[in-house]
Parts: C-alpha cells; structure tokens; sequence
C-alpha cells in the first residue's frame, strides 16, 4: 500500500472522537512516546543501540559519569536491578562498556565506555540532537522547556526520578 492508504488511515484515525482519551495528558504522554521513539529507531538504524531507549540511556550517562555503577543508572532510567543487569551484559558482549569491580566497596560494579563505546555515544549524541530538533521543529525552545520543567515537577513529586536536574 502507498501514502495513499496511509493518508486514508490517518484521516480515519484523525476523526475518530476520543472521548475521555481527547481530555488525558496521559494518552498523549504515551502517543507522544510511541511516535518519537518509533521516528528515535529510524534514525539510529544499524546502530548497537537501536530499538533501546534502555541503552541508549545507559551508553550516554555512562559517557557523562565513567565510572557510575549499574543501579545509579537502573534508579534514573527506572528499570529493576535485573533488567538493568541483563541491559548491561548485553551492551558489555556488544564491546560497548566495560564492568569492574569498584575499588570502594568490592560488592558493587563501575562501568566504563570501550573505546567503541565512546565513538557510538559521540555519534548517538550527535544523532539524538538532530532528531529532536527534526521531530519537534514545531516547538519552540520556550516551550520545550515549559514541557520539560512540568515533566520534571510530576517526576519528582512521585519521587519516581532524581536525574536530570
């Protein structure tokens, strides 16, 4: 099927009367979410980190902290300990970061990029830059970060995140 089917489909859904959902900060949260991430992967195809905002979080704080043990990270991007231990071999068999024991309590792991690693977060970071502006082009910085500043405030008031302050 071409645009034209697409087109058609978007008309439909387009017109269709959301009732309650029309009033919900939350489908729209979620719309939102499932469209930039879908738009995220096609931007970052072919790259380790596609298809992954669990990885695509870890490799760029782990980046920005050498050296940031695994449930500093599992705590920001809200993952349980054992997805993020599974996120974590994954990305160590993938040649992108590096786990060793912490110095400062022999119990906990640090993480550290490889050298291919710190290329992919350079070029991650590059990329993710350009498909916000791209994506959200109709936004205005004042706006983004009005939208940023209230997500925050909901984040912190729920104590469901710390980062990014």
């Amino acid at each position: 099927m071409t645009n034209l089917g697409n087109d058609r489909r978007q008309d439909i859904a387009l017109s269709v009367d959301l009732g309650v959902l029309g009033q919900l900060l939350s489908f729209y949260i979620r719309s939102i979410n499932i469209t930039v991430s879908r738009d995220l992967d096609k931007k970052l195809a072919g790259l380790e980190v596609a298809k992954g905002t669990g990885k695509i979080s870890t490799l760029l704080i782990v980046a920005r902290h050498p050296g940031i043990c695994p449930s500093a990270i599992a705590d920001v991007i809200m993952r349980d300990r054992s997805a993020m231990g599974r996120l974590v071999t994954l990305m160590e068999n993938q040649g992108l970061l590096n786990r060793k024991i912490s110095q400062d309590d022999s119990r906990s792991h640090e993480l550290y990029l490889t050298p291919h690693g710190e290329e992919l977060a350079a070029k991650v970071t590059r990329l993710v830059a350009e498909q916000e502006a791209e994506f959200f082009q109709s936004v205005s910085e004042h706006e983004k970060n009005f939208i940023i500043k209230v997500f925050k405030k909901v984040l912190d008031e729920t104590g469901s995140f710390d980062g990014a302050k």
